[in-house]
Order: C-alpha cells, then structure tokens, then sequence
C-alpha cells in the first residue's frame, strides 16, 4: 500500500520539468565556475571563499526547498494563497526601513555574512495571490469587471520595488500582463501599452512638443472615422488627455524616479550619449565578449573576457556573456532552447489543468520566467536598457534560485495531470 503511494507520488510529478530544471542549475553552476576559475586553487566544491562554493550550498538548500514544497498539501497552497500574500508584502515593505544599500538599492537584508533579497519571494506569492483571485471568480463577466482589483495586487509589490530603489525587479511585475490576456484582457491595451512605450522614447529623444503633435495628428486623422458619433468623439479625445498626460509625465519619471545610472543606461541605448568607460563600458564589455565566442565558442574554461574580469557583474546579471564567450551561438541557442522547452512545457501542462487555480499560476510562472529571459538576454546583447535582473536558475546567488525554484515547484506540486 505504501508502495502504491509513493509510486502515485512520483508519476504525479512531472519528470520533464525537473529535467529542465535540473539542466539550467547545472548549467548556472558550471558557468559561475567558470568565472572564478583559477588554476592555482585546488579544487573544491564547497570552498566558501569562491562563488561557486557559496552557489553549491544554496543549489542544496533549493533541493531541500524543493522536496519541502512536494511535501505540502496542494488544497493548503490555494486556500492560503492570500495569507502567503500578505505576509510577503509586509515583508519587502519592512526592506525599506531595515534594508541594506547594495549597488543603489535597498532591497535587501543582512544575515551575518549573507544577504537575502526578499522581493525574489514575493513574485510566487504574488503568482499565487493572482491565481487565487482570477479563481474565485465565478463568471466570466465577473472575472472581467475586476481588472482594477489585480492590477492592485501586482501594482502593491511593483510599488514596494521602487521605494527600494529596485526598478528591474518592479519591471518583473508587468509580466502578469501575458497572464491577463490568456484570462481575457482587451488586447486594445495591450497596443495602447506599447504606444506609450514608443511616446515615451519619443519623449526621451526629443521633446513634449514632438509627441504632442503627433498626438495631435492622429486625433485629427481619427476625427472622419467617428461620423460625427459624440461618444467616439468623446472617446477619441479622452484619449488624447490621457496620452497628452503621459507624455508631460514622462520627463517626471525619467528625472524622478529613475536613478542617475539607470537613465544613463537608456540614454546609452536610445545614442543620446556615449561614454566607453562609463555607463557604455558593461555594455561594449558584454557584446565583447558575446561575439567572441564565434559559432563554437571559445571551450569551457576558457574565455578571456570574462577570466581577466572585463564584464563586470559576470556571474549575476551578465552571466549569459560567460555562456556566449565559452560556448558560442550553438551553446547559447542550446540554453534559450532548454528555457524555450520549459517554458512551453509549462504553458501545455497549465492548459490541462483541470483545477483554474493551477492553471492560472502555471501561466504566471511561464510569464515570470520568459520576462526574466528575455530582458536579461536582451540587456546583455543591447536591445533593453540594463536594469539588472538574474538569468532564471542560472544566476549567481541564493535569493533568485530559491525564489524561482519555490515558484516552479509550487506549480510542480500542483498539477493534477
């Protein structure tokens, strides 16, 4: 009978997903070794002194993390989705106050020699806290009148990241938007969204007036379309209040909000200012070394940008040019094809469920996971502003793997296939 059980157990877990999510560790681990590798200390897996000893301590408190969330009952999960909320909120929100300064922002806590980032917990609780809530709805016009409602509840974490002078990790939080759009969102936001991306670039390169007046254009281009209906027309120009708003509102949070280095980034990205040995300095340092990998890459334990220390932050938030120096175009596709892999894996799983909590937190995963990639590829390569957020599993440090490898394992837990 207990025999039957544990087999129950272990067919209940999806081995495809603890494969992918085995390899990326593995990968992450590899590569962090990589980067302090120094052929004059003996090896040693567990030397505290070196990175890659501290990583391998954390990759076993996440196994132990691991086996702790496969042991929780699933109906406990979703009834305290919003406690788990709660707690965490006041949680990150207590960071502002009693948090420690590293590189600008106030997001984390000192424990003795270590530091922990708690705003890496919040994004599962918050997945939980969103899944809980679109489940509950017992109709889909219900669901659809209470898009205020989530909004507040990505909106409270989002917020909390600012304070902390964390604009990546509030960035992670508009990933729920590809959630948003499985539940039924109106996919006019969506373009309206990436409108206001393009105005405020517009707003950044030139000036208000500019995007003003294109403003201005297309209400006049739109003004035939209405045939004279007064509430298109009133439609139309609320439209452009609010646009006209945003676009005055833009140089506010640039100058405001964003801190001195990050606006030096998208100055950097948008050409308004070159600076080689400043802010451009990560950047070339990155692409540097990226392209020198080739087709093949260069072998494992053997680049040299990243050995002789020219990216800075390689083993955190650049630590994709490790990957691209050593093992090329072929090792780096490899890598977004196992994240590809993962993520689809997560997506066709979320779509059997039968239970809509667990569907519901299966796209909030996939969604946190594809942003994470795609922006910090992306910083790496130069197509986004750097805003400093961990490579998923990979990165170094015990926050982000314990924060992810409790986000996946949740939904591990959870599905009912």
């Amino acid at each position: 009978m207990l025999n039957d059980t544990r087999q129950k157990k272990i067919k209940g877990i999806d081995t495809q997903l603890i494969v992918y999510y085995i390899g990326l560790v593995l990968v992450g681990w590899l590569t962090i070794y990589s980067s302090a590798y120094d052929p004059s200390v003996p090896f040693n897996p567990l030397n505290m002194d070196q990175p890659y000893g501290r990583q391998l301590l954390w990759i076993i408190a996440a196994a132990i993390l691991a086996f702790v969330v496969l042991a929780i009952d699933s109906k406990l999960i979703q009834t305290y989705a919003y406690p788990v909320y709660a707690f965490f909120m006041l949680f990150i929100l207590s960071v502002v106050f009693i948090g420690t300064d590293i590189n600008g922002a106030k997001a984390w806590i000192k424990i003795g020699s270590f530091s922990i980032q708690p705003i890496e917990f919040a994004k599962f609780a918050t997945a939980l806290a969103i899944a809980k809530f679109f489940s509950s709805a017992k109709t889909e016009s219900e669901r659809k009148t209470q898009w205020i409602r989530a909004f507040i509840l990505i909106g409270i974490p989002a917020v909390i990241a600012i304070l902390q002078k964390d604009t990546g990790s509030a960035l992670v939080f508009a990933s729920f938007i590809i959630l948003f759009y499985r539940e039924g969102f109106n996919g006019w936001v969506l373009l309206a969204g990436i409108f206001a991306a393009f105005l405020f670039v517009l707003t950044i390169i030139t000036n208000e007036i500019y995007a003003v007046a294109l403003l201005l254009v297309i209400l006049i281009i739109a003004w035939p379309l209405t045939r004279g209906d007064k509430m298109k027309i009133i439609r139309n120009i609320g439209i452009f209040i609010a646009f006209t708003a945003f676009v005055f509102a833009v140089n506010f949070a640039y100058n405001e909000v964003l801190q001195p280095h990050q606006r030096q980034r998208i100055d950097t990205i948008l050409g308004k200012s070159v600076d080689p040995k400043g802010a451009d300095f990560n950047l070339n340092q990155s692409k540097i070394a990226i392209g020198s990998g080739g087709f093949f890459g260069k072998g494992y334990l053997h680049g040299t940008q990243t050995k002789l220390n020219f990216v800075p932050e390689q083993s955190t938030d650049f630590i994709f040019c490790g990957i691209g120096e050593e093992w090329g175009f072929l090792g780096s596709t490899a890598l977004i094809a196992l994240y590809m892999a993962l993520i689809i894996r997560l997506i066709i799983l979320a779509e059997k469920q039968r239970n809509p909590f667990t569907r519901i937190y299966g796209y909030c995963v996939a969604s946190i996971i594809f942003f994470h990639l795609a922006v910090n590829i992306g910083m790496t390569i130069g197509l986004v502003p750097i805003i400093g957020i961990p490579l998923p599993f990979i990165s170094y440090g015990g926050s982000s793997l314990w924060g992810f490898t409790t986000l996946l394992f949740i939904f591990i837990k959870l599905d009912d296939n």
